[in-house]
């Protein structure tokens, strides 16, 4: 049974940093699937944020493109999403996804961690 398990956030400032982790298990989830970090702000739908690929590749939103950086630690099952320049308009709840299509029988696994808050408010 795959489980995420997201941790880090809290309450800053406009302008402040936070570091969010997503703790994977069984081990090699993070080197044998797409890592993706999501975000749900209060009364909209759920937005992809930034993804990293199994070889290490990463791509982002347009909308955090350049403040925001996902790693990850393949050896630790950890992946990472560093905030920075945060607004308030981040404010929402962070989740850690899991994602391949395996293709054949198996199909697509795609897997979701309980998320944690951000809060950006002065």
């Amino acid at each position: 049974q795959v489980q995420l398990v997201e941790s880090g956030g809290g309450l800053v400032q406009p302008g402040g940093s936070l570091k969010l982790s997503c703790a994977a298990s069984p081990p090699s989830i993070t080197s044998t699937y797409t890592m993706n970090w999501y975000r749900q702000a209060a009364g909209k739908q759920r937005e992809w944020v930034a993804a990293i690929g199994r070889g290490g590749v990463t791509t982002y939103s347009d909308v955090v493109k350049g403040r925001f950086t996902i790693s990850k630690e393949d050896v630790k099952d950890m992946v990472y999403l560093q905030l920075n320049t945060l607004k308030s308009e981040d404010t929402a709840v962070y989740y850690c996804n899991a994602h391949r299509d395996w293709g054949g029988f198996t199909g697509t696994r795609e897997y979701w961690g309980q998320g944690t808050q951000v809060t950006v408010s002065s």
